[in-house]
């Protein structure tokens, strides 16, 4: 099976990386400054499931895609999905299945407006890693899973070919019969460590210690949990504890990646993950809702950010 792998940052550098490590047929769509630091350093992955240092791994860039692949993973974020889907349309041909891992919902309408659903079907990965100055991927915890599903949950031939590829690669594969609630519970849960931690500037600890900071978590989460019932999507009561559990621990040093984003200056998935939660929610309550507070307050971030990237 051919694999084109959308991105070698992070996210797509790991799962790609280890597909590559054990074998798999596997290349990277990358820009031209990506494709020189991985030819002069190849790929290192840094990580406690065991290292690796793949040389040259096998890249393209988007002028030079000629034929389609069986499978993309789609590894980049939510801002930069709309030039993916311009690069990567070549590598699409009659048979292609996309598996995006972005965070959120809104990826499946646009791929499904561009590609036609059948191509598209639900995915998400956990796992927290970061490149180094070198373009090395380092692996900051354990967890490292890969869900993918037909999104009819269907036991799919395609869907068993796929398994075979991903499974013992180095990283936990996990085919699902319910990916859409997957992805849901997983929305639910981000958008709130995101909004929580992204509003106060601050980790999950210093939140609970703040007076009623505990509270206001819970009240995020609550609004995110009742978007999803609008969606026919809400969270069972176990996913709902462990979140609980999570954004109410004393002392966690816990942030979302979006606030190191927003720390560093950088670009955040504001409407993709905050914005396209609340244009879910019932109308009668968003205007006044902590989901609108908080995307306020992140598109507050970006227009001065914008503003002094232009000056």
């Amino acid at each position: 099976m051919r694999i084109l792998v959308i991105g070698a940052g992070a996210t797509g550098g790991y799962f790609g990386g280890r597909l590559l490590q054990h074998g798999r047929d596997v290349t990277f769509l990358v820009r031209e400054r990506r494709a020189a630091q991985l030819a002069q350093h190849g790929l290192a992955i840094h990580s406690v499931a065991g290292d690796a240092n793949l040389q040259a791994p096998p890249t393209v860039l988007a002028t030079a895609l000629r034929e389609p692949y069986d499978l993309i993973l789609l590894s980049c974020k939510a801002y930069s999905l709309e030039q993916a889907m311009a690069d990567m349309a070549l590598a699409v041909g009659p048979d292609t299945a996309i598996i995006p891992l972005l965070n959120g919902m809104r990826q499946l309408d646009l791929l499904d407006a561009r590609f036609g659903a059948r191509h598209v079907l639900g995915g998400q990965c956990i796992i927290a890693a970061t490149l180094d100055e070198r373009g090395g991927v380092r692996h900051l915890n354990q967890s490292h899973s890969l869900t993918f599903g037909e999104r009819d949950g269907s036991a799919s031939e395609r869907m068993q070919r796929i398994t075979r590829e991903l499974s013992d690669a180095g990283f936990d594969a996990r085919p699902s019969q319910t990916v859409l609630q997957d992805m849901w519970d997983k929305w639910v849960f981000l958008a709130s460590l995101a909004g929580i931690t992204c509003l106060m500037r601050g980790p999950v600890g210093d939140i609970v210690a703040a007076p009623g900071g505990g509270a206001v978590a819970l009240a995020l989460l609550d609004e995110c949990r009742a978007v999803a019932e609008r969606a026919g999507h809400a969270p069972g009561d176990a996913i709902l504890q462990r979140a609980r559990g999570v954004l109410t621990e004393a002392g966690s040093t816990l942030t979302a990646s979006m606030l190191r984003d927003l720390q560093h200056g950088h670009a955040i998935e504001a409407d993709h993950v905050i914005g396209d939660m609340l244009a879910r929610a019932d109308p009668q309550r968003a205007a006044s809702s902590l989901l609108a507070v908080v995307h306020a307050h992140l598109k507050v971030y970006e227009a001065g950010r914008a503003g002094a990237q232009s000056v």
